[in-house]
């Protein structure tokens, strides 16, 4: 489990990523036009009961938290203005939730849902 820590004045706070992914997963959930997150290469969260991992990757460089967020859209929807609101939700979530600099957060669109 990889950790984040935040010194303070009168002791140290650590975050887990566990709790970034979260953030962001169910940020990312909130946002009008997302169907559902989605796997990406190399993802194993189904499979070793981590659905909670599902479609994020979070990395803590030089305490920044950079976010990779994999996503299947509803169709007929702009892709731009929903990519850009989720950047902007899980951005602010994180700097407000956990009080972390945001580094970046990229959007991959991984399939667009015709049925929804």
């Amino acid at each position: 489990m990889d950790t984040s820590a935040i010194q303070e004045d009168v002791g140290k706070t650590t975050i887990s990523t566990e709790v970034l992914h979260k953030i962001a997963r169910l940020t990312t959930l909130s946002v009008d036009g997302v169907c559902r997150m989605a796997s990406f290469k190399g993802s194993f969260e189904k499979i070793l009961g981590k659905e909670d991992y599902e479609g994020v990757k979070v990395q803590i460089r030089d305490n920044m938290v950079f976010v990779e967020i994999f996503v299947v859209l509803i169709s007929g929807l702009n892709v731009r203005d929903i990519s850009r609101e989720i950047q902007s939700r899980v951005s602010r979530a994180i700097s407000e939730i956990v009080g972390m600099e945001v580094g970046g957060v990229n959007i991959h669109i991984m399939d667009i849902d015709f049925s929804a």
